[in-house]
Formats: C-alpha cells, sequence, structure tokens
C-alpha cells in the first residue's frame, strides 16, 4: 500500500480504542518497523494526539473521541457490516472482488482481539445459498451502473416460452433479489411499459447513448410484488380452500412465497386460503403435491379431484 494508506491504515488501528504496538503494526501492515515510527512521528506532527506508553503493557493509543468519523467503525459495527456482506455474497452481489476488498480492509484494520473477536463472529454465522449462473455477473454490474446513471442500455433476452432471443431497449429502474434469482424493473421500449426481466434470461447487454429520468418515488419492490401476485381487493373471482394435516406441513404452506399473501385462517390443524379461481385449478395442485399425505384438501371437491388428475397424469407418465 501507498504511504498514505499506511498511515490511514495506523488510523484505524489505533481508533479501536486498544493500544497497538509498533511491532503489531508493522507485521499487520508487512512495513519495516522503522517505517511505523516514521509514519507515527508524521501522524504527530499533523495534529493527531497519539499516546506512547512505555513499558510490558505499552503501546500506542489515541486519544478518546478524537475521531468520530463514519469512516471508522465501533467492533460492533465492523460486525454487522461483515454479516451483511456474508449475506451478499451468497444472494450473488454484481460487486463481489470491491465487497472482498472492503471486508478484508475492516479485518485488517482491527487490533489483535477485535481480529479475533471478528472471526469468531463470522465462523458462528453461515449463509447458504443456491449459486447463480456465473455468467450474470457481469450483466448485473451493468444493469447497476445503468440504474445509478440512469442510462439506456440494449438487451438480448430470451423469455421462457421462447426459443429465440429478442432485442429490445430498456430503461432500467432498479434491481431486485426475489427467491434466489436477480430480476431488473425497466420501462421496456419495446413494449411502451414497465415490466420485469429475469436477468439469467438475459443474453447480452450494449450501453446506449440514451438517457432516462426514473419516476419519481418510484420503488421497484413495490411494482414487482404488485405484478406478481394477483390484486386480492376484488374478491369477486377468488374462492376459499381448506386444507387439513400436520402441523410442520401447514407451517411450510402457510409461509409458502405464494400461498402466503392470500392465507385467511389459520388453526393448529388447518387452514383457510383465499384464492383466485383460475390459479387454484392451475398452480395449487402442483403446491400441494409434494407434501404427499402430510395434508389433505377439505374443500372444494373440484380441487381434490383436480390434484386426482395431476396425480394420475403423472402416473401415467413414469409408466411409459
Amino acid at each position: 500500500m501507498s504511504k498514505h494508506d499506511n498511515m490511514l491504515a495506523i488510523l484505524w488501528m489505533l481508533n479501536s480504542g486498544e493500544k497497538c504496538t509498533a511491532k503489531h503494526i508493522s507485521e499487520k501492515l508487512e512495513i519495516h518497523i522503522r517505517t511505523v515510527y516514521r509514519y507515527i512521528d508524521a501522524l504527530c506532527a499533523s495534529g493527531v494526539p497519539i499516546v506512547a506508553d512505555t513499558g510490558h503493557n505499552g503501546g500506542y493509543s489515541l486519544l478518546h473521541n478524537f475521531i468520530k468519523s463514519p469512516l471508522l467503525f465501533s467492533i460492533d459495527e465492523k460486525k454487522t457490516l461483515l454479516q451483511a456482506a456474508q449475506f451478499a455474497k451468497e444472494a450473488g452481489y454484481p460487486s463481489s472482488e470491491t465487497l472482498d476488498s472492503a471486508t478484508s480492509k475492516l479485518k485488517r484494520y482491527s487490533n489483535q482481539e477485535q481480529e479475533a473477536l471478528l472471526s469468531n463472529h463470522l465462523t458462528g454465522l453461515e449463509v447458504i445459498n443456491r449459486k447463480g449462473y456465473p455468467a450474470v455477473q457481469p450483466i448485473l454490474q451493468e444493469l447497476e451502473y445503468a440504474v445509478a446513471k440512469e442510462l439506456s442500455v440494449e438487451i438480448s433476452y430470451r423469455n421462457s416460452h421462447e426459443e429465440h432471443s429478442s432485442d429490445r431497449v430498456i430503461d432500467p429502474y432498479g434491481l431486485v433479489n426475489w427467491n434466489n434469482k436477480w430480476y431488473t424493473t425497466a420501462f421496456c421500449h419495446l413494449r411502451n411499459e414497465i415490466r420485469r426481466f429475469r436477468v439469467d434470461r438475459i443474453m447480452s447487454i450494449t450501453r446506449t447513448p440514451l438517457s432516462f429520468k426514473r419516476p419519481h418515488e418510484f420503488s421497484p419492490r413495490t411494482f414487482f410484488m404488485k405484478n406478481l401476485l394477483p390484486n386480492v381487493a376484488d374478491q369477486s373471482e377468488f374462492i376459499s380452500f381448506m386444507i387439513r394435516g400436520r402441523a410442520e406441513s401447514l407451517d411450510d404452506l402457510c409461509l409458502h412465497w405464494f400461498l402466503e399473501h392470500h392465507l385467511q385462517e389459520r388453526t393448529s390443524t388447518q387452514a383457510i386460503f383465499l384464492i383466485e379461481e383460475k390459479t387454484l385449478y392451475t398452480h395449487i395442485p402442483y403446491i400441494l403435491l409434494p407434501y404427499g399425505k402430510s395434508i389433505q384438501v377439505i374443500e372444494p371437491q373440484r380441487l381434490k379431484n383436480k390434484l386426482v388428475e395431476v396425480a394420475s397424469e403423472l402416473m401415467e407418465y413414469y409408466q411409459e
């Protein structure tokens, strides 16, 4: 690191509130101990109140409350940031290299006691997610840049029901991570409306000279969830269904990303949902079938018949 980086690193270490010896600083920053003395002298000359204590428990420290910059964090703030970084990496955060660099600085600019404490906290917290597609990373970075700079991009996009991709220009308003997948909420010039696009279905992305202005107070999250779930305000086309079963199975179903928004009543042995009638017979059977005999549909009868129909089709398919 440069001289200025090393001097800033020394400030970080001294700001921890614990005494740091010149030997510890030199080993931590991988510089000669004489260089540490020169940097300490330079910091003192610039007005930094560094206190030097001699003896067995001696070392360098800062006067209390000297630095209150938001760039210098307490041990709890460091722990929180490092743990949050673990979640971000597992979610497929696009700037993973920069994130690694930032977290390494948080660890590096700590005294020995803090470093051990941070290591214990990080070891005790693990995050496991399904790994995304590696090709998504550069596309996420381009989208994040376009969102921040309000720049239009041209993408080659492949829908789930299409074999070939189509080219279109979009104005990305924001990124959403949902159900272990990344989406961008954007104005589509081809369809002339705001839509959501799965990032892993973007085959290529190119910056354009066009710019846009994001709608005032637009929320990608709100738009995403509004378009993901039906509007339950109008219940004329909704129908209730009741299931009975084991508590753990009912717990899973009541926390299902789709069903949880339609839960009407729950007891220890049964749950009642209010679902759009079309969805009830096209999607719900496939959600319920994996639970086997741990649950039982009480009503409506048509849903029970649909479950029998789907199960019979699967049986015939695998008997061929």
